[in-house]
């Protein structure tokens, strides 16, 4: 077999999407050999490519190249369309997807398309749990405790969290403490005394 047709085998794995080379441990496939055998470092732990700058690691040289750039400032994948650059191609082929709306990955359950595989997965977690929460009020439903009782609270009128400053009530601890960032600007003065 000549080096030629090993290339051109290996290229048309990229139209036809076989992936004959699988990990023993995760059983993920690759297109070709030198992928699985970087994919397989990432179980082993190992990050054998130093920066020499900040000594940070890295499990792939690209991803060290790519870092390489932070230090340096350069930005060499510009968008043809805002002028935006980016360190890596990946990253400009990511933006890219904000121009053109696409949202290629999919989440088989409810359809919702997304722009990164990251954000698919992120989504993909909320299926899994399952929404045992019910409000008594109205049809809402959630996995998570909190939440419920936070969107009671829109029901009932309550808003338990006082503001120990101005007096002023929130139905929520994070909408208190965005409040009290206000009173953090604010020169002492201004700070309205308490009825």
């Amino acid at each position: 077999m000549t080096l030629y047709t090993t290339s051109l085998q290996k290229h048309l794995l990229k139209h036809t999407g076989e992936k004959p080379y699988q990990c023993t441990i995760c059983k993920i496939r690759f297109t070709t050999k030198s992928n699985l055998k970087t994919h397989l470092i990432t179980h082993t732990g190992l990050k054998p490519y130093h920066c020499d700058t900040c000594g940070k690691s890295f499990r792939q040289k690209s991803h060290l190249q790519a870092h390489s750039l932070t230090h340096t400032g350069e930005r060499p994948f510009q968008c043809g369309i805002c002028g935006k650059s980016f360190t890596t191609k990946g990253n400009l082929k990511t933006h890219m997807l904000v121009h053109t709306g696409e949202k290629p990955f999919r989440c088989s359950i409810c359809g919702k398309g997304f722009t990164t595989k990251s954000n698919l997965k992120q989504h993909s977690v909320t299926h899994m749990r399952k929404k045992q929460h019910k409000c008594t009020f109205c049809n809402y439903t959630t996995f998570k405790t909190d939440h419920l009782r936070n969107h009671i609270l829109t029901h009932t009128g309550e808003k338990p969290f006082q503001c120990g400053l101005c007096g002023k009530c929130f139905t929520t601890k994070t909408n208190l403490k965005v409040h009290l960032k206000v009173h953090n600007k604010m020169p002492y003065h201004s700070i309205p005394l308490r009825p």
